[in-house]
């Protein structure tokens, strides 16, 4: 039979045993966490104030908050009555085995590690990077986040951006901005050259650097127009704006110089065959014969 009075009584002396060190356990994580997350705050703020670079903010931050948890956790299980070193060992096992099942994820953070040393490209950065345009908002240990023209966050694994090719637009600080526009063939080039030209110098984007000039270039003979090419020079930052204000403004100019835009067309010529022609005859024969009947 049970001894139930046995039973209550070990179980008293496990209760008056470990609840100090349980509570005692609580308080420390709880605690532990507080002021783990409120020094967090203010490394971040020192690092700002101290203007250490942006990239590697959120990296450090991240790293260090990681690295006290987990120093907080052995003390909690220490405290309990867990044997630390079992406890290290046992964590160092299931770490071995998420590495080998993450290796691809490992590959991001090392990934992730080079972006922040090299720098290809730094947060605010416009980039391009295989679809995908954007300015980089946050480089993540895994991810960077892009931010799109239509504020659309696209989040690019740090492996893609190391081992395929990618655009910095943003790095030399002034770029070209192409566009294209076509004019018919009956129209004058040099006219359509100044047009454009006048378009230039009123965009509020293009720099006045003579380092940069602006160009009007004739780049393809097509099918049904004379297709040109507007070079305009302007801040990397201004990339969009420029492009939209030069297609905008070269089609009102145009439009006010009389300088035709051609759209794609097809011109169809119908040559009409002997037999149709005696079908047409004997359909307009029949209805001669009728209107003189009637």
């Amino acid at each position: 039979m049970i001894d139930y009075q046995t039973l209550l009584t070990n179980l008293f002396n496990m209760v008056m045993e470990y609840a100090p060190r349980l509570i005692l356990a609580l308080a420390l994580l709880y605690f532990g966490l507080k002021i783990i997350g409120q020094g967090m705050k203010l490394i971040n703020n020192l690092l700002k104030k101290n203007d250490f670079d942006k990239d590697l903010r959120p990296f450090i931050i991240s790293l260090v908050s990681a690295a006290l948890k987990i120093l907080l956790a052995i003390s909690v299980v220490d405290i309990v009555g867990v044997e630390t070193t079992s406890f290290v060992a046992v964590l160092a096992s299931i770490g071995f085995a998420v590495g080998l099942a993450l290796q691809g994820s490992l590959s991001n953070i090392s990934s992730g590690i080079l972006i922040l040393i090299f720098k290809p490209f730094r947060t605010g950065d416009m980039v391009r990077a295989g679809e995908y345009m954007g300015r980089v908002k946050e480089i993540q240990i895994f991810n960077t986040i892009l931010e799109t023209l239509d504020h659309r966050r696209i989040v690019i694994p740090n492996k893609l951006l190391t081992d395929e090719a990618l655009e910095n637009i943003s790095a030399a600080g002034i770029i070209r901005v192409s566009a294209p526009v076509g004019i018919s063939y009956s129209a004058d080039i040099d006219q359509a050259r100044r047009v454009a030209r006048e378009v230039i110098a009123g965009c509020p984007f293009a720099v006045s650097d003579s380092a940069y000039q602006h160009q009007v270039n004739v780049l393809a003979l097509g099918a049904s127009s004379v297709d040109l090419e507007v070079w305009v020079w302007a801040k990397a930052d201004d990339y969009w704006e420029t492009l939209f204000y030069m297609e905008e403004y070269l089609k009102k100019a145009f439009d006010k110089a009389g300088i035709e835009i051609p759209f794609s067309q097809v011109d169809v010529n119908f040559k009409p065959s002997s037999e149709y022609r005696l079908s047409v005859d004997t359909v307009v024969q029949q209805k001669g014969g009728q209107k003189e009947h009637e």
